[in-house]
């Protein structure tokens, strides 16, 4: 088992999720069940992939929960795209979040990367 908590990337996961949280609120109250909700599954779908991987029997196991955050991670670029094309998210806040997005898929392909070999 892993330490998730530990994770720089889980960490990271979890601090843009929270930021995500807190700009996507001023979404339109008619997106709520369409992409804002959508975009804060799949955004919290990484940290929480990292930590049930951390908790499995096997690195094999952790190695295919970091690919489905990674998975995940795509997902909600594909979101936060659509999101800064209607004008959701202006694109200042589209560029900061991109930016940690990019972050933590690099360190994910890294730590999936270090489990491969």
């Amino acid at each position: 088992m892993h330490n998730f908590r530990e994770l720089d990337v889980w960490k990271k996961a979890v601090e843009l999720t929270t930021a995500y949280y807190k700009v996507s609120k001023n979404f339109p109250k008619e997106e709520i069940f369409g992409l804002t909700s959508q975009s804060r599954r799949s955004l919290i779908s990484i940290s929480s992939n990292i930590a049930e991987g951390a908790g499995r029997d096997s690195s094999k196991q952790f190695l295919q929960f970091l690919s489905i955050s990674l998975a995940s991670s795509f997902e909600f670029e594909t979101q936060i795209i659509v999101a800064k094309n209607l004008e959701y998210l202006s694109q200042n806040e589209f560029e900061k979040i991109f930016n940690e997005l990019r972050h933590i898929q690099n360190m994910l392909v890294k730590l999936i990367n270090k489990y491969k070999s």
